[in-house]
C-alpha cells in the first residue's frame, strides 16, 4: 500500500511528538536515578569535603541519592573534561573551582575544555578568601609598608606558591601588576613545603586561602597582612581586607560551584538550582562550610556564569602580563 505525502508527514510528526513527550516526561520526573557529582580532585582535600557536605544535603532536597566520585589528575582537568563530554541530562554534575574554571584556562595552552562554553552554570556554592602573610620578622607590618619595601629593594623579597600557575601565583602577580612591587616567585610542589620555607624565613611571604594559612597564623609562625574578601574574616578579625589596606580593586578568591554539561534543559537547570540553594542555606551546611573557611553564595545561574567569564578574563590577562604559560 502506498502512503501519501500527507500520511507520511502525519506519521513523522506523530513520532516526533511521542519522542518530545517522552523527553518532557523524563525531565518532569527528574531525578529518577542517582546523580553523580564529579569532584576533579583527590579525596580528603577541602574541595572534596565541600563536595561531600553539599552532595548529602542536595540529595535530600532532590529526593534522590547524590554520589560523589573523585576523578583527579592534571590539575582537575581530567574530571572536568569528563563532565564536559557527558550527556546533558542532569545526572552527571561537576564541582567546579577557581582553578578548573579560572586559573587553568589562563595558564594551560592545551586545555581540553572551554571553561565558559562547555558547561551549564547552576550556582556558585562558596567563596574562600585568600590571605597574604609574611615571615614573622618581615620589616613591614602593613600592606603599604610591604609594597614600599618591595619597590625600594627590587627582587630582594620573594613569595612562595603551592605551584606555578596556581591561584597563589596569579594572585601575587596581580598584586605586583597593580602596585609595582618587585617580588621574585618561588614555586613549590604543594602548600606544605611552601609554608615550611616561609616559616623558616627562606622566603618572604605567601598568598594562600585562609583555611590553609590559619594554623600557622594562630601559631605565630607567620603574620597576616591583608585578606582578599569584602569583609574581615571571623577567624582573623584584626587582619584588614585589601580594600581597608588601601587596594580596593584587588580581588582574588578561591571558590567552588556547581556545573553541568552544556545543553542542560532549562527546567532541569532550574530544579537543580532551587535544590542547591535550599541545600546551601541549610543551617548545618552553612556552619560546616564556615568551618572550612567558606562563605555560602547560592546565587543565580547567570551570576555564576558571569563569575566564571570574569575570572577567566582576569587571570588570562594576569598570566599574559607575567608571561606564565604551562603544558599539562
Amino acid at each position: 500500500m502506498k502512503l501519501t505525502k500527507t500520511a507520511i508527514a502525519v506519521a513523522l510528526l506523530s513520532g516526533a511528538s511521542l519522542i518530545a513527550g517522552a523527553a518532557s516526561a523524563q525531565q518532569a520526573d527528574y531525578p529518577n536515578k542517582p546523580v553523580r557529582l564529579i569532584v576533579p580532585f583527590a579525596p580528603g582535600g577541602t574541595a572534596d569535603i565541600i563536595g561531600r557536605v553539599f552532595a548529602a544535603q542536595l540529595g535530600t532536597e532532590l529526593g534522590a541519592t547524590v554520589v560523589v566520585e573523585n576523578k583527579a589528575g592534571a590539575g582537575g582537568s581530567i574530571g572536568t573534561r569528563f563532565v564536559a563530554d557527558a550527556a546533558p541530562d542532569g545526572y552527571i554534575l561537576l564541582l567546579a573551582s577557581s582553578s578548573t574554571h579560572g586559573t587553568n584556562p589562563a595558564v594551560y595552552k592545551n586545555l581540553t575544555y572551554d571553561a565558559v562554553q562547555d558547561f551549564t552554570a547552576i550556582t556558585q556554592l562558596v567563596t574562600v578568601p585568600g590571605v597574604l602573610s609574611v615571615t614573622k620578622d618581615f620589616p613591614a607590618t602593613d600592606l603599604n609598608g610591604l609594597i614600599a619595601s618591595a619597590k625600594a629593594n627590587p627582587d630582594k623579597y620573594t613569595y612562595a606558591s603551592s605551584g606555578a600557575g596556581g591561584l597563589g601565583n596569579l594572585a601575587m602577580e596581580l598584586l605586583k601588576s597593580m602596585t609595582g612591587a618587585k617580588l621574585m616567585h618561588i614555586a613549590y610542589r604543594g602548600a606544605g613545603p611552601a609554608f615550611t620555607d616561609v616559616i623558616s624565613g627562606q622566603v618572604s611571604m605567601i598568598w594562600e586561602p585562609v583555611p590553609a594559612s590559619l594554623p600557622y597564623i594562630k601559631g605565630g609562625q607567620i603574620r597576616p597582612i591583608a585578606i582578599a574578601a569584602d569583609t574581615r574574616s571571623p577567624e582573623l578579625p584584626d587582619t584588614p581586607t585589601f580594600k581597608e589596606a588601601g587596594l580596593p580593586r584587588y580581588e582574588a578568591n578561591a571558590w567552588n560551584g556547581l556545573l553541568a554539561p552544556k545543553g542542560l534543559p532549562a527546567d532541569v537547570t532550574q530544579k537543580l538550582h532551587d535544590a542547591s540553594v535550599k541545600a546551601l542555606n541549610n543551617p548545618e551546611v552553612k556552619a560546616k562550610m564556615a568551618s572550612l573557611g567558606g562563605t555560602v553564595v547560592a546565587g543565580t545561574s547567570e551570576a555564576f556564569k558571569n563569575v566564571i567569564a570574569n575570572d577567566v578574563k582576569k587571570w588570562k590577562n594576569v598570566a599574559a602580563d607575567a608571561k606564565i604559560q604551562l603544558d599539562q
